[in-house]
């Protein structure tokens, strides 16, 4: 059976990675949506029926959770969080590099650690409750978990780009 070449790996790569960044901003965009909805509930509840329904924040807080890491890893992946490139913009090409490596291995060792200590805390609070909806508290920091493997993940496929010179990222070693 032949070896795949660098071009098939990456293309593949790609694939999973964009069906990675499709799954997560659908699963936040689902959950803004959803967030909206359960305000508009409140805000009924509140001044229509003079009855708020009390589990409302509650919920709210798990799905804020939920957009900011999902958010935050598909702004890693697709190079919109918020990053500060003058400095490595302004030094000389072999320097950037060095740059580029040492920030990806940073955020390699950030998300892995994100993973591992947000799957540690999960299931430390999964038996217990969470107020008002009596959801688990796990729920919490299930989406610092999630998000962890995917800085993870995607932190080593920015890694392995530009290790083998095949950087997509704009604001990077091509410029010069």
């Amino acid at each position: 059976m032949p070896t795949p070449d660098a071009s098939t790996i990456f293309r593949a790569m790609d694939r999973l990675f964009g069906g990675l960044v499709k799954v997560s901003l659908a699963v936040a965009g689902t959950a803004l949506v959803v967030m909206t909805g359960i305000f508009a509930w409140l805000v009924f509840g509140r001044y229509v029926l003079n009855d708020t329904p009390t589990w409302v924040e509650q919920v709210s807080l798990l799905l804020v959770m939920v957009i900011a890491f999902f958010g935050a890893a598909v702004g890693v992946q697709q190079h919109t969080h918020l990053s500060v490139v003058v400095f490595r913009n302004m030094v000389p090409r072999p320097v950037r590099l060095v740059f580029v490596v040492i920030t990806d291995t940073l955020m390699m060792v950030f998300g892995g650690m994100m993973f591992w200590h947000g799957w540690e805390l999960t299931a430390f609070k999964w038996k217990t409750l969470i107020p008002l909806i009596q959801w688990s508290e796990g729920l919490r920091s299930l989406p610092m978990t999630l998000c962890g493997v995917l800085l993870l993940v995607f932190s080593a496929g920015h890694l392995l780009r530009a290790l083998t010179g095949r950087d997509l990222r704009r604001d990077n070693i091509d410029q010069g």
